[in-house]
């Protein structure tokens, strides 16, 4: 089942970089913001900071379980870039995607935690309707050049969790998720100018 779901991300990020890599109007910037948010995630080490939280919130074999399946469900780029394509754009591919990855780590958490593993689908639900919302209402900001951007970068990120899953290398996308807000920033700062 992790193979599949390793290959399906692989083929999930290729698919976001080639279809958005000919709309950028600024070519180089996903390379300044993966090296950037990769050296800002490093030095935070949101890798670590993930690992010692699930280890504090969990105090039994369930609670374990349910900690690390909200943040291993809530914290990824297709958890983040899911929400927004959807609301912007009415595209639900990486929703869909995302939803049958979780489905397969919940499975495997369930077989190991319980039953109760059920539980993190309600602060999934919570997590990604909040995103959705919040797409929604700042959809105005959010300009196509910006999701473009965002769609490249978001691309590499899931590549990289590919090659996580199948055990090719660990690219710790966990410390690369503020590469995500580079983009971001950028496009806002030259909509200003």
């Amino acid at each position: 089942l992790f193979n599949a779901m390793g290959l399906a991300a692989l083929g999930l990020g290729i698919n976001a970089v080639v279809q958005n890599m000919p709309n950028s109007n600024y070519p180089v910037l996903f390379i300044v913001s993966l090296a950037l948010g990769s050296l800002i995630g490093s030095m935070i080490d949101l890798n670590k900071r993930f690992n010692g939280l699930a280890d504090k919130l969990s105090v039994g074999e369930l609670s374990k379980g349910i900690s690390t399946g909200i943040l291993l469900f809530c914290i990824g780029t297709l958890s983040i870039l899911g929400p927004i394509q959807s609301a912007l754009y009415g595209d639900n591919t990486y929703l869909f995607t995302n939803a049958t990855l979780d489905l397969v780590t919940s499975m495997v958490l369930a077989s190991t935690y319980g039953i109760g593993m059920a539980l993190t689908a309600i602060v999934l639900f919570c997590w990604q309707g909040s995103i959705y919302l919040l797409a929604l209402a700042l959809g105005s900001f959010m300009t196509p050049d910006m999701m473009t951007e965002l769609s490249v970068v978001g691309g590499f990120l899931i590549f990289g969790s590919g090659l996580s899953i199948l055990g090719i290398k660990d690219c710790k996308t966990m410390n690369m998720l503020p590469s995500l807000v580079i983009p971001v920033l950028f496009c806002a700062l030259v909509g200003l100018w």
